[in-house]
């Protein structure tokens, strides 16, 4: 499902223009995307969690030059799903 997906699926259901659930959606994505960047989580109860994870300083390898390098530590965005939605996803969906 895409972007616009989403977009379609809430204009049709609530009614409003897809170009106001647009602004909305991005509206949306732009504040957790923020907040994210200024060093906060954003909890959604019933959803779950948009945080920051921390990686620690590893070794790698460049393969095309045999040498290892240092990757140092770094923060990434994450998602952690709240039992409520986990649980419905995994009664929901058939194993494949």
């Amino acid at each position: 499902m895409t972007k616009a997906d989403i977009i379609s699926k809430i204009s049709e259901k609530s009614g409003i223009e897809k170009a106001d659930v647009l602004t909305t959606v991005e509206a949306f994505m732009n504040e957790v995307k923020g907040a994210l960047e200024n060093g906060n989580n954003v909890y959604l109860r019933g959803f779950g969690s948009f945080i920051i994870k921390t990686r620690a300083e590893k070794k790698g390898r460049n393969i095309s030059k045999n040498t290892t390098i240092k990757i140092p530590a770094h923060n990434i965005p994450a998602f952690k799903p709240a039992k409520v939605f986990t649980n419905s996803v995994k009664a929901k969906v058939a194993v494949k």
